[in-house]
């Protein structure tokens, strides 16, 4: 009789590890694709109640933890967003959910974007919830910033204006003698203008050094982008500037008031904001477009004028004047 015991027993325990088997291959009773967000800091208990609740894996929360404990590797389930392939098998689902790669989600600022257009971006980003809020310029740092579905827009613009708060502070530090600029908020402003002036990487020293050296004899900027700025917040113009935008007290019209504007017009990226706290040195007061993308620099106004001249020129041949 305790021989027939064990060995009804063993088949007993055999047939359930066979059981077992076969529910750990198969999949769940919802056949996909699935989403899963695990969230962080989520155990594989929490998120066996929530595979099961959606029908992703088979069997019960109990069955599926006591699987996973047989059968798997017994590693920690990653936090993040996974898209679950239809008919994926209880196993896949939990080594995926292990060692797989999550969905990244990107939002990516340029630099010199304005914030009014990254709070555009926010709110088109569907996977998003809330309200898009509207940082205060300059104080988003250009980037490509990694989202969950489902996460508030707040929160990816908090790490956005976490990250400016960061590196400003961090380039503050290294900042060189030569620097014209005061405070933080100065190194954003003059380096929002230097963004937006020139998009070659290597002319942002000179462009910093130029606007360094008007500032310190007190000559006015004269960038056409801080007069566009309080008509547009930072969008393209889509036309020439008005005799009447260049007259306009603003607080951000260079052309007729000394010094740097009210606030930043664009969130400068890094490389500007290195730019201003360590300028080229340099005797320009003047720059112009050369045509290929770049400027040409003059120590003089003399200079300067031949310089526009031949701009003028360019686009005379191009048939924009």
């Amino acid at each position: 009789m305790r021989r027939l015991f064990f060995g009804l027993l063993i088949l007993g325990l055999l047939g359930a590890a066979g059981a077992y088997i076969t529910l750990w291959a198969s999949p769940g009773p919802k056949a996909g694709p699935h989403t899963v967000v695990v969230e962080q800091g989520s155990s594989l208990a929490r998120v066996t109640n929530q595979l099961v609740a959606a029908g992703v894996v088979p069997g019960t929360a109990t069955s599926f933890r006591a699987m996973a404990k047989l059968f798997g590797s017994g590693d920690a389930v990653q936090a993040g967003e996974f898209e679950v392939p239809k008919g994926a098998s209880g196993a896949a689902v939990l080594d995926l959910l292990q060692h797989g790669q999550p969905v990244q989600r990107l939002l990516t600022v340029t630099e010199g974007m304005p914030s009014i257009i990254v709070q555009e971006r926010l709110a088109a980003a569907e996977e998003l919830t809330g309200e898009a809020p509207l940082a205060a310029e300059g104080t988003i740092l250009p980037d490509s910033y990694s989202y969950r579905r489902g996460e508030t827009r707040a929160a990816v613009a908090g790490r956005m204006t976490a990250a400016m708060d960061k590196e400003l502070a961090a380039l503050w530090a290294r900042r060189k003698p030569t620097s014209v600029v005061t405070t933080p908020q100065q190194a954003l402003i003059l380096a929002s203008i230097v963004e937006k002036e020139t998009g070659k990487a290597q002319e942002r020293r000179t462009v910093a050094g130029v606007y360094s050296n008007r500032l310190r004899i007190g000559m006015k900027l004269d960038a056409d982008p801080t007069v566009i700025y309080p008509i547009t917040k930072g969008k393209p113009l889509g036309r020439r500037i008005l005799r009447s935008e260049l007259n306009a007290i603003t607080g951000y019209n260079t052309y007729r008031e000394v010094g740097l504007p009210l606030g930043p017009i664009a969130n400068p990226g890094r490389a500007s904001i290195a730019a201003v706290l360590d300028p080229a040195p340099t005797k320009a007061l003047y720059f112009v477009a050369d045509g290929t993308g770049g400027h040409v620099f003059a120590d003089t106004l003399a200079e300067h004028n031949a310089n526009v001249s031949k701009w003028y020129a360019i686009r005379r041949a191009r048939g924009e004047m």
